[in-house]
């Protein structure tokens, strides 16, 4: 049986920043103390930025243990990485620059980004398991780059799939769904009243949109919304 979602709600932007910073933070320190490292892939789009932004500030900035972070994305779009929608560029400027991560232990989701994604610890299945996977919600349901009806979702063996979106840039690799949900932790963080109708769906499960999907086998999964987005 699916878990149901209890989700974190809190009032506004500023507030979802802060929470998933400090649930992100606490599951870093985690991992790195348990296992010595922590392998975390990460988002694109605006509500992820003010979670980088704010882990780049006091206390995270200059607490965790960013020496032991292994940073890949979710997904990315095939753009320059220097192209203001790259995710790769936005995390940059938003986290990246600003904490102590080494360069060589960041993989930007481009090319063929399969060897990199082998360097996480693997689960029992052999799928790569990450410590921390951020996703954010698509107005049309959609999870990382994986979009309703998009033959991308029936995949079962490749740990990334190049897909053609349904929005600019058209051009994206995905983490497949069984990367996804054999993640350690999931957090989807949902900000704002466009994406109230996905989020109620994927509330219920409605197996239409990707996100109903990623459940991790073995894992946490939380949301972390706004009221606009809860619609109350």
């Amino acid at each position: 049986m699916v878990a149901a979602i209890t989700p974190v709600v809190v009032p506004g932007p500023a507030e979802l920043a802060e929470a998933a910073a400090r649930w992100t933070a606490d599951r870093l320190r985690a991992a790195v103390a348990e296992r010595g490292a922590c392998h975390w892939a990460l988002a694109g789009g605006e509500t992820p930025r003010g979670c980088y932004r704010r882990l780049a500030q006091p206390p995270f900035g200059a607490q965790l243990p960013w020496a032991r972070v292994f940073v890949t994305w979710s997904d990315e779009r095939q753009v320059p990485l220097d192209d203001p929608a790259s995710n790769y560029a936005m995390a940059r400027a938003a986290l990246l620059d600003h904490v102590p991560i080494p360069p060589e232990q960041v993989f930007p989701l481009v090319g063929d980004p399969t060897p990199a994604l082998r360097r996480v610890p693997p689960d029992d299945g052999g799928w790569p398991r990450f410590d921390l996977i951020h996703l954010g919600l698509g107005e049309d349901g959609h999870a990382a780059s994986l979009f309703p009806g998009d033959p991308a979702l029936e995949e079962q063996r490749a740990l990334v799939r190049a897909v053609v979106a349904v929005k600019p840039p058209p051009r994206r690799l995905t983490l497949t769904l069984p990367v996804l949900n054999a993640a350690r932790a999931v957090l989807f963080m949902v900000q704002g009243a466009a994406k109230r109708e996905a989020l109620e769906r994927v509330m219920r499960r409605d197996p239409a949109l990707p996100a109903s999907h990623v459940q991790p086998v073995d894992g946490e999964l939380q949301f972390i919304v706004d009221t606009e987005a809860l619609g109350r």
